[in-house]
């Protein structure tokens, strides 16, 4: 819907809410007036699932432990942002190497608007360093992609042919797993047509993992759509191929030969790294990106 045809839509609603037998049905009431606020604020810009919570995924990129520790690095520097917001952080999956990275990462953001505030932080982070793990000490650079997605509370809000879904079932790792004996409790979806997957173990049950698998594909795809649809609007291409996803950074986070994080959308630029790393200040970047 355009603007015009939004706004008319509302004072249509708000019609119906002066009509004296308005509260006589309380659940269409409330869902009249959950409309009107959705409504509002797709006019105001803010996107239908922005106030709610959010998935987060951080993917090493090649370079082995280089890449893999600076998913870790990417990871504590979320853990502190959603720190300083107040908000609460539930790990999914994850896949640990023997130096404490991460080859990949799953974690939940629970807190009012945190995919509003995360969903722009989706691409291909960039660190530069002296490496630690090289004798020779020499400079390094390494590749994290990290991928956004709403949190849904549960399966249905778009359609899935079930021909378009391959499930398996694997032993679980994570907490869950060591409560159910030797049960394939992990639960992986791949959605054929587009080749995106999840892998989900952080639940007691293998329903629950296929639960909460299966919002994750949902909401995956439901991010690709709000792309496709910011892309058609300003008139550019997506990409949907991974070797391309690679190429294209939003974020450098230097620390030789000089020290600096700069955001290549926005050309914010903080010369203070531990501001941004250690201490997850990431708001001048968000905001910045929110006005572009």
């Amino acid at each position: 819907m355009n603007k015009e045809e939004i706004e008319k839509k509302i004072k249509g609603l708000e019609a119906m809410m002066e009509q004296p037998d308005f509260w006589n049905d309380k659940d269409e009431a409330q869902r009249i007036i959950k409309e009107i606020n959705d409504l509002k604020d797709e006019l105001e810009g803010v996107g239908k699932y922005d106030k709610g919570n959010a998935m987060v995924t951080i993917l090493s990129g090649a370079g082995g432990d280089d890449s893999e520790d600076f998913s870790r690095i990417l990871y504590n520097m979320y853990g502190k942002f959603i720190k300083n917001k107040n908000w609460e952080n539930f790990l999914v999956h994850s896949n640990e190497n023997d130096h404490g990275g991460y080859r990949n990462i799953t974690f939940e953001v629970i807190g009012k608007g945190a995919y509003g505030n995360l969903k722009n932080e989706s691409g291909v982070h960039r660190l530069v360093r002296i490496s630690p793990f090289n004798a020779q000490k020499k400079r390094h650079t390494s590749f994290s992609m990290v991928e956004v997605i709403p949190k849904l509370e549960k399966a249905g809000e778009i359609e899935i042919p079930e021909d378009d879904l391959k499930i398996e079932f694997a032993k679980s790792s994570g907490p869950g797993g060591q409560n159910v004996n030797k049960r394939e409790t992990a639960v992986r979806v791949v959605h054929i047509p587009t080749n995106i997957s999840v892998h989900v173990e952080s639940e007691r049950s293998q329903q629950q993992n296929r639960e909460k698998a299966m919002a994750m594909i949902e909401a995956k795809l439901i991010k690709r759509q709000e792309e496709e649809a910011l892309a058609k609007e300003k008139g550019m291409q997506i990409s949907t191929t991974t070797e391309n996803e690679w190429g294209s950074q939003i974020r450098s986070y230097v620390f030789h030969p000089y020290q600096m994080v700069k955001d290549h959308r926005t050309g914010i630029e903080v010369r203070n790294i531990d501001k941004v790393l250690e201490n997850g200040e990431l708001d001048e970047f968000i905001e910045a990106e929110k006005n572009l």
